[in-house]
């Protein structure tokens, strides 16, 4: 089965606490992909899970590297997580464009899946980046420069609009989702399903690899539980993993 590295999905949250005169903080870490990690595992994939903050000690920063998987996920964490590692940021000392290798990964025959977020794509008032990288050629979709977010609070159905080997035998409509990223399928990919009329399920070619972009999210907000908890759930992660790794499906 795949090897897949899952990246991403993780946060740090402070909360101030104020009570009258006083007030104090409390802080909270919270990983939030762990329904798709075990859809994944469940399936009989071998994942690797490399939290946000862990980037720049875990991810491969040589090509190499990148040889132990078959598919990169990334979800939910924006560029900066990837270009600006302590040594550069903090000393001014030269570092792998980890977006560059894995750009480079699926130009070689690995396949990558992006993942929607207020921190993937675009992002949130344009913070994630990604279209300002060495990895957004290799994605099946053409990213705005700007704030992205299509905030679906009514909720919104997908829809399944094209044939492939990915979506079949999938119900054609899925559960409501509460939000994504606004992207454009490339001419040259596949768009697979829509939610609101936007692409939310694209699939292309990049070298000798494949790309996959799903511009919701894999968990809450935008991810509500009964979308979690759909028959179809795994089996779309499922196909649409071992369709990146260019396994049997």
């Amino acid at each position: 089965m795949p090897r897949v590295l899952v990246i991403g999905e993780s946060w740090f949250t402070y909360t101030v606490h104020q009570k009258g005169f006083d007030a104090f903080h409390t802080a909270e870490y919270t990983e939030g992909g762990g329904v798709f990690l075990d859809a994944l595992r469940a399936r009989g994939h071998e994942v690797t899970y490399v939290p946000s903050h862990e980037i720049a000690t875990r991810v491969p920063d040589t090509a190499d590297g990148f040889d132990a998987y078959d598919v990169v996920a990334i979800s939910d964490v924006g560029a900066n997580s990837f270009q600006l590692p302590p040594q550069t940021f903090g000393a001014s000392v030269p570092a792998p464009d980890r977006s560059e290798l894995v750009r480079a990964f699926v130009e070689r025959g690995g396949g990558v899946l992006m993942i929607g977020g207020y921190l993937t794509f675009s992002g949130i008032d344009a913070r994630a980046r990604w279209g300002r990288t060495p990895l957004a050629p290799a994605l099946p979709v053409l990213m705005v420069d700007r704030d992205d977010r299509v905030e679906l609070p009514a909720g919104a159905v997908p829809e399944v609009v094209g044939e492939h080997t990915v979506v079949q035998g999938l119900e054609r409509s899925w559960p409501a989702l509460l939000g994504l990223n606004e992207v454009t399928a490339r001419p040259e990919a596949t768009l697979l399903a829509e939610c609101a009329g936007h692409p939310l399920l694209v699939v292309g070619d990049y070298g000798d690899g494949r790309s996959g972009a799903f511009t919701s999210d894999v968990a809450p907000h935008w991810a509500p539980p009964p979308f979690l908890a759909w028959d179809g759930y795994a089996e779309l992660w499922d196909r649409l993993v071992r369709w990146l790794a260019g396994a049997e499906l």
